[in-house]
């Protein structure tokens, strides 16, 4: 059987890590911001337009202001698949079951490639999603997305793990989208601090149409 060329698997990409972040921590400029880069990362990548591209993030509701919004609500239908034209999620459902095909081999960027994990130098297996496990926002006053994706300082966001590794053998250290806050000297939300805990402000993408 020959090979597909690689121009045929890119055109069908559907989900990409992006293999580098908007560079300013956790200010990504909100959703609009994110949702940017993804799509200036798919275009360059050749796989661009026609498709909608959206960042995996939620927000949390602002008192007296908008609602909260769920990350799973903001990325179409499925299903997915990475630049190697591997399939990671059938449906919205299998993205949050413990059977969808998500790791480190998987979660590839936008060039194809395998992003840095637990074990490799520089570790950036910390994905920004400020989700909960389910796709859903945080509710409560206490920040898990860096005050909506705004803040390169103060704050915090939630990570997920692209390689499903972590410091422990739990639910958490394993889990792509909810293992832990951010952290750091400069207040939770610089790049700074998004690095020291094995990050770079990287976060997921994918076609919602």
């Amino acid at each position: 059987m020959s090979a597909v060329p690689a121009t045929a698997q890119t055109a069908g990409t559907t989900f990409f890590l992006t293999s580098n972040g908007v560079g300013n921590g956790g200010n990504l400029g909100g959703l609009a911001g994110a949702d940017n880069h993804c799509q200036t990362l798919a275009q360059a990548a050749g796989f661009g337009a026609p498709k909608t591209w959206r960042a995996y993030l939620s927000t949390q509701a602002v008192d007296g202001g908008a609602p909260a919004v769920n990350a799973k609500d903001r990325i179409g239908r499925g299903p997915w698949q990475n630049a190697k034209g591997v399939v990671v999620a059938k449906d919205v459902a299998d993205l949050h079951s413990a059977g969808n095909n998500l790791t480190k081999q998987t979660a590839l960027s936008e060039k194809g490639e395998v992003i840095n994990g637990r074990g490799d130098t520089p570790n950036r297996h910390d994905v920004l999603t400020g989700s909960q496990a389910d796709g859903t926002a945080f509710a409560g006053s206490e920040d898990r997305t860096c005050k909506n994706w705004t803040s390169s300082t103060q704050g915090a966001a939630m990570v997920g793990h692209s390689d499903r590794i972590g410091l422990r053998d739990d639910d958490a250290s394993k889990s792509w989208n909810t293992s832990h806050p951010s952290r750091g000297p400069d207040g939770g939300c610089s790049q700074a601090d998004l690095k020291s805990t094995g990050g770079d402000g990287l976060f997921y993408c994918f076609a919602a149409n």
